[in-house]
């Protein structure tokens, strides 16, 4: 499973899927549009579900203050 990562050089250092330049706040956006996961993914075709998942986890964690 790729990571969550946040590296200065990619994005202006905002969170991105390891090994794309696709943003957790992109894939969370769609979400809360009501878009489902298939059409994440339809959208998205380098990304798997693991992916679309880890970007929710991290969203919680988050909120968490984690």
């Amino acid at each position: 499973m790729r990571k969550i990562i946040i590296d200065p050089n990619i994005c202006n250092g905002a969170a991105t899927i390891e090994g794309t330049r696709i943003t957790v706040r992109t894939v969370l956006e769609f979400l809360a549009a009501g878009d489902s996961v298939d059409e994440v993914l339809e959208e998205y075709p380098s990304l798997v579900v693991e992916d679309v998942k880890a970007c929710i986890e991290y969203g919680a964690r988050l909120i968490r203050g984690g």
